[in-house]
């Protein structure tokens, strides 16, 4: 909290007027000559010195040499070593820990060091006692520059690694924002490829029953009423995936819950039940499997079980219930591959569909599944009437 009001920038403008007052003051205490000229006008540089380092600098160094050759004339005009010389010291600081490039820190100290020798470098005579004190006087004076330039020094290097870090947390929480968002649209593609799985192949069957029943309610009641009891089973299934799936949006899902939801989980082995309920639908379903089914995750049967049952939707809607589909599931190299074909029923590529609704979606969820283990997924038209979806998903090796 401290750290966050000292980076105010009002605090930064009074504590550069504190440190021109303190100039100033310092130069009250010289009534003659140039003195308070020079030192006001130090005074009124020091106030600018976060804005312009590198010019206060040269300003306050042009005022120094300026004290120093009025005080060199015959009848000197200022005096020699005023107290308001410490605003160069204020600007070396300044640019030592304020500059982004090197060298000017380095300038700042050179400029520092020839103040000095001009300074003391008149006492050339070091054998006398009195140029021995100004020798001594001249160290101390050289030491305590240097020292004063280390500590900028590390305060220009503190602030930069500070700098860094800062950049790094900040690039860090952006990324964790990008990574969260990106989990957040899989996870928003995920549910949208089940609700569409579920509402397009519930929905498609449940019309081409309603509809059957409704021309064979008078003619074959049997058959009428076997079609509504496929529409009221074809709605429970619905809506318990429905119930399953908004009980993960909402996070409430228990122990008894999640049971459940196992019971629920479909896989290759709900196939064959997923192809008897096309077959009542209508759809003339041949369905082989080949191969010995290992190797396969949960994740990769649910794949494959919705990529059949939207083909399977696709044909009963764009080619109507008397469609012939072949459902081909074969294991073999490693690598499972589904192939669903249909006849088109006699339609060619692009007839208006049998049952309207979205198109587009279940390619693309389809893509998205199979994209998602690494797989490779094809689909289009045959050479003559009818469409064809390939599934290629790496097997993983079993102990």
């Amino acid at each position: 909290m401290m750290r966050r009001m000292w980076s105010e920038p009002w605090v930064h403008t009074a504590y550069d007027l504190l440190l021109a007052l303190v100039v100033a003051y310092s130069t009250l205490s010289y009534g003659q000559g140039y003195d308070t000229l020079i030192g006001f006008s130090m005074a009124a540089a020091v106030v600018f010195r976060r804005r312009r380092p590198m010019t206060v600098m040269a300003a306050v160094s042009a005022l120094a040499l300026a004290q120093y050759v009025l005080a060199a004339l015959p009848e000197p005009l200022a005096s020699d070593g005023a107290m308001y010389d410490m605003a160069v010291l204020i600007a070396m600081v300044t640019v030592v820990s304020h500059t982004e490039q090197i060298w000017k820190a380095y300038a700042a100290g050179g400029i520092s060091v020839v103040g000095i020798l001009l300074l003391f470098g008149g006492m050339a005579d070091f054998t006398s006692e009195a140029g021995r004190d100004g020798l001594d006087e001249a160290l101390a004076v050289a030491g305590a520059c240097a020292a004063v330039w280390v500590t900028s020094y590390m305060m220009r290097t503190r602030r930069l690694y500070v700098g860094v870090l800062e950049e790094r947390a900040a690039t860090a929480e952006r990324e964790r924002a990008h990574l969260a968002q990106i989990a957040a649209a899989e996870e928003r593609a995920e549910i949208a490829r089940e609700l569409h799985d579920v509402v397009a192949h519930s929905l498609a069957v449940m019309i081409v029953q309603a509809d059957g029943a409704s021309y064979a309610i008078v003619a074959d009641q049997d058959r009428a009423r076997t079609a509504m009891q496929t529409i009221a089973g074809i709605g429970r299934d619905a809506l318990e995936d429905m119930r399953r799936i908004v009980e993960v949006l909402r996070g409430t899902k228990g122990a008894d819950a999640e049971d459940d939801s196992d019971r629920r989980r479909v896989g290759l082995a709900h196939l064959e039940p997923l192809v008897e309920r096309a077959r009542v639908a209508g759809l003339q379903v041949e369905l082989r499997i080949e191969g010995e089914r290992q190797g396969l995750s949960a994740a990769d049967e649910l794949t494959l079980f919705r990529i059949a049952q939207e083909s399977m939707t696709n044909a009963l809607r764009h080619a109507g219930p008397s469609a012939q589909v072949s459902v081909t599931l074969r294991f073999d190299d490693g690598t499972a591959v589904l192939e669903v074909v249909d006849d088109g029923a006699g339609k060619l590529a692009g007839s208006a569909p049998v049952v309207p609704g979205s198109g587009g979606n279940g390619l693309v969820g389809m893509r998205e599944r199979v994209e998602v283990h690494g797989g490779r997924f094809t689909a289009g038209p045959r050479l003559g009437p009818g469409w064809q979806v390939r599934v290629e998903l790496p097997v993983r090796a079993t102990a």
